[in-house]
C-alpha cells in the first residue's frame, strides 16, 4: 500500500516535470472607446502620478521634518485621490464608486491626523529646525522645554 503511493507520487511529480507552463502575453491596456472619458483617465492617471512624483522628490529635497511631513502628505493625498477618482470613472460601477469613496473618506481623515501626530513627536523630542519656523506658539510653554 505504502510502496503503491510511493510510486504513483513519484509519476505524478515527473509527470508534472515534463509538462510546459503555458505563455503568457503582456496584456495591452484597453480604452473604453468615449474618447471624453478616455482622456478624462489619462489626466486623471497624469496628475496623480505627477503629484505621487512630487511628493517623493520633496520627502528627499527638503531639509526638516515638518517640511518632509507636508511634502509627503498633501501631494501623495492628492495624488491617490486623482488615481481612485480614475478607477471610478473608467470603470463606473457600483463597486468601484464605493470602493473609491471609501479610500478618498479614509485618506483624507488619516493622512492629516497622522501627520499632525508625526510633527508633535518630532516637536517634542526636538528635532525641529527652529530657525525655519516663521511663527512657533510652542516655544514658551513649560512642558515642553528641554531637560
Amino acid at each position: 500500500m505504502i510502496g503503491a503511493a510511493l510510486v504513483s507520487s513519484a509519476a505524478a511529480a515527473a509527470t508534472a516535470a515534463t509538462s510546459t507552463a503555458p505563455e503568457i502575453t503582456p496584456r495591452i491596456p484597453e480604452f473604453s472607446g468615449d474618447p471624453i472619458r478616455d482622456t478624462f483617465t489619462v489626466l486623471l492617471v497624469m496628475v496623480g502620478a505627477v503629484m505621487c512624483f512630487a511628493a517623493g522628490v520633496g520627502l528627499l529635497r527638503f531639509p526638516d521634518v515638518l517640511s518632509r511631513l507636508h511634502a509627503a502628505t498633501k501631494p501623495q493625498v492628492l495624488g491617490l485621490l486623482a488615481i481612485t477618482a480614475d478607477v471610478a470613472v473608467s470603470t463606473p460601477t457600483v463597486g468601484n464608486i464605493t470602493l473609491a469613496i471609501a479610500i478618498i473618506l479614509f485618506q483624507s481623515l488619516t493622512a492629516p491626523i497622522s501627520a499632525h501626530m508625526v510633527a508633535r513627536a518630532a516637536y517634542r523630542t526636538h528635532h525641529v529646525r527652529h530657525d525655519l519656523l516663521i511663527r512657533d506658539d510652542l516655544l514658551n510653554r513649560e512642558d515642553l522645554q528641554q531637560p
